[in-house]
């Protein structure tokens, strides 16, 4: 079991990509332009306290490894399924791929970005999408990866429901065997940091999770199963 820190930990890396894979593994090649190549450059905090939207500290500080220098925002909107579309969206922005900014609330009505590089704007299409869109919805967006090998950065771990859950994956890494490992990102309820999980089950590989005849994702404050991996 995972134990309450007593105080902040000094990280020795800037961004995600800085944090070392297990012995025996490299993470995969990706193009530069990709979801996962992005990711991997998400800037990561000093302080690795997670903060809800409010200001105040998450009551449980032992579920992450590290925290994303995202904002969070002051409204309690930022949750769990949001902060996966966030990551989406600030991808295709940053790649002024803006005609696939997209999201579909639960009846499937589509809340589409058309203002181009309007960051203000952008930031308020934002709080909209998480006002109407949640885990139930972005489950039926997102297509079934049918075998968990086939992970890749940017899948998302996701259920469904009033409440769900979904986290998603950061980065992927694969050893000489072609078994692989992968790291998983969340905010939860209230809207806190985006911030990258502890193993719990496996604290010397941790933050990754391996692949081998897994059949659920144990993380600190959800399990998935591997049949709820899905993908853009």
């Amino acid at each position: 079991m995972l134990t309450e820190k007593k105080g902040p930990r000094a990280l020795s890396f800037n961004m995600v990509k800085d944090i070392a894979a297990p012995p025996g593994y490299e993470r995969i090649q990706l193009s530069d332009s990709s979801f996962g190549a992005w990711l991997r450059n998400v800037p990561v905090r000093k302080d690795d306290h997670v903060y809800l939207y409010n200001g105040s500290l998450k009551k449980n500080q032992s579920a992450q490894f590290a925290v994303l220098d995202i904002s969070v925002g002051k409204k309690d909107l930022q949750q769990c399924a949001d902060a996966v579309m966030r990551l989406r969206a600030e991808y295709l922005f940053s790649q002024k791929r803006y005609h696939e900014i997209e999201f579909r609330d639960n009846a499937g009505k589509a809340y589409k970005w058309t203002g181009n590089n309007d960051r203000p704007a952008f930031d308020r299409y934002l709080e909209t999408v998480f006002g109407w869109c949640g885990s139930a919805s972005l489950e039926k967006q997102l297509s079934p990866v049918t075998d968990i090998s086939a992970i890749q950065p940017g899948d998302v771990f996701i259920k469904g429901g009033f409440p769900g859950h979904a986290m998603i994956v950061m980065d992927v890494a694969v050893n000489t065997k072609g078994s692989k490992v992968f790291m998983l990102a969340q905010s939860y309820m209230p809207a806190q940091d985006i911030h990258i999980v502890r193993n719990p089950r496996k604290i010397e590989v941790s933050p990754w999770y391996d692949t081998s005849e897994m059949t659920e994702v144990g993380t600190p404050e959800w399990t998935f199963y591997k049949e709820q991996l899905r993908k853009w």
